[in-house]
């Protein structure tokens, strides 16, 4: 299970980056990018996105 960020729905809003307590995303080229090995799936994240870009994967 992962994290991920439908490039084609992120507007680098930043929303995301700012609730995340672990540092775990952030912008590169106006998309929101999660770093793996800081992630620990809290998920909190997923709400804070106002374009529902952020979702849990199981890839």
């Amino acid at each position: 299970m992962k994290i991920t960020v439908d490039k084609s729905r992120c507007r680098a809003s930043g929303n995301c980056l700012k609730v995340c307590p672990q540092g775990a995303i952030r912008i590169e080229d106006g998309i929101a990018v999660i770093d793996e090995e800081k992630c620990d799936l809290d998920g909190i994240c997923i709400p804070a996105c106002p374009h529902q870009a952020i979702e849990f994967s199981e890839a």
